[in-house]
């Protein structure tokens, strides 16, 4: 696949509809997206309906992990638009046991909750330790608290935001939800002392997406694992952003050897196709929501499981993951010299997965992305001075260069 700059000349912009909040425009105004508009994509590549041709760094925030229009997960949703699409969970069929043993086996737990978005899958967790907190830790009804790190995303629901510290996300939407307690992120002492008797669960990003890829130390996982068994509490990962071969493992929490209770999936399980979540882990914890207590009429639907399984056929080679780890090192080494030669302030990372911090002399993150934009390259900015790079795990070694080469020739240029 070529690696040139698109010929064409003209600038960079939306090619069709109308700017955010536009006269006019009825799309409401909670996203400000760069000015291109995609019309169609194939592997890491995006076009706009004037042919501008642009290399995705994005990858839908890991939504799409194995890229766009991937040949065998558009094969299996054809396949199955043709036979059956929605059952609810009514009446069962014959895709939902398969998808749930294949993603158990994948991920080496014992049972799966099936449900579509990635909030939906943090809500379900939440319940599910809160009933469990109740019926076998003996905790007082109506007591149940949920340890949480400042600096989390874990969705936009008002149950989530009530505990988020990112004043954006938060801010104007109480009442807030009560029953969370936020310790910083990476300190395992403080998480520790923050459990009690009332505590049921430790909720925990294994590396901070929104907050611009974070990664913790390297004790800090095992250590939240012992803090949550000495006090016989949940410990539930968050890997709806990390899951599923982004960080060059199955699993983020494999690259400590820390097995969680519950892991939360979702964007990648979907193969940017559909939505699909899921809650997997502990028969024991997901046993507590019974016939009536909890469900999803889409969720495990018969589509979803068609696209979730060919997910976890590609994820059950490897050879997905070990593509994350060999690329994800040339990323890493790449962005290390960028900070040596003084073009970035910093970045962190794993996988083929990275923040990268600007220099605000340089610009911000959002001036980086634009001018990224105008070279054919789409990044996404968090938090002002940061930036995320998370292209597809199917990405050719010298796509990813020359999107590299694109960031380098941007953060020369004063």
């Amino acid at each position: 696949m070529t690696t040139a700059v698109p010929t064409s000349s003209a600038p960079p912009g939306r090619s069709t509809g109308r700017p955010p909040g536009a006269a006019g425009g009825h799309l409401a105004h909670n996203y400000h997206p760069l000015p291109v508009t995609v019309t169609d994509g194939q592997g890491s590549w995006l076009h706009d309906a004037d042919g501008r041709r642009y290399l995705d760094l994005l990858a839908g925030y890991s939504a799409l992990n194995f890229g766009h229009r991937h040949p065998d997960l558009v094969a299996a949703a054809h396949a199955q638009l043709d036979r059956l699409t929605l059952t609810s969970r009514a009446f069962e069929h014959d895709l939902l046991h398969p998808f749930a043993d294949r993603l158990a086996a994948l991920t080496r737990t014992e049972t799966v909750l099936p449900m579509n978005t990635g909030a939906e899958a943090v809500e379900t967790a939440i319940k599910a330790a809160r009933k469990w907190g109740y019926e076998t830790r003996g905790v007082a009804p109506g007591r149940a608290t949920i340890v949480v790190a400042d600096g989390n995303f874990h969705g936009r629901t008002t149950t989530i935001v009530s505990f988020s510290t990112d004043d954006d996300a938060r801010r104007g939407f109480g009442p807030y939800t009560p029953g969370f307690r936020v310790v910083p992120f990476g300190d395992a002492a403080a998480l520790a002392a923050a459990i009690d008797h009332d505590t049921v669960a430790v909720l925990l990003e294994p590396i901070q997406g929104e907050s611009g890829v974070i990664v913790p130390p390297d004790d800090y996982l095992p250590a939240v694992r012992a803090a949550c068994d000495d006090a016989g509490v949940l410990l539930i990962a968050d890997e709806i952003q990390s899951g599923l071969g982004r960080t060059g493992t199955t699993l983020a929490c494999d690259l400590w050897g820390v097995v969680p209770d519950l892991v939360l999936l979702g964007k990648a399980l979907g193969g940017g196709i559909v939505p699909v979540s899921a809650v997997v882990g502990s028969a024991d914890v997901l046993g507590v929501l019974t016939p009536g207590t909890h469900g999803s009429t889409f969720g495990g639907n018969p589509l979803a499981c068609a696209v979730g399984l060919a997910v976890v056929g590609l994820l059950e080679t490897g050879e997905h993951q070990a593509r994350a780890r060999t690329l994800g090192a040339h990323l890493q080494s790449r962005l290390a010299a960028l900070v040596a030669d003084g073009l970035l302030a910093g970045h962190r990372g794993v996988g083929l997965w990275a923040g990268i911090d600007v220099d605000p002399a340089w610009g911000t993150g959002r001036d980086l992305c634009e001018r990224l934009l105008a070279r054919r390259v789409l990044a996404k900015d968090t938090h002002g001075a940061t930036i995320r790079l998370a292209p597809p795990l199917t990405i050719a070694e010298n796509d990813l260069d020359w999107g590299l080469d694109q960031l380098t020739a941007v953060l020369r240029t004063p």
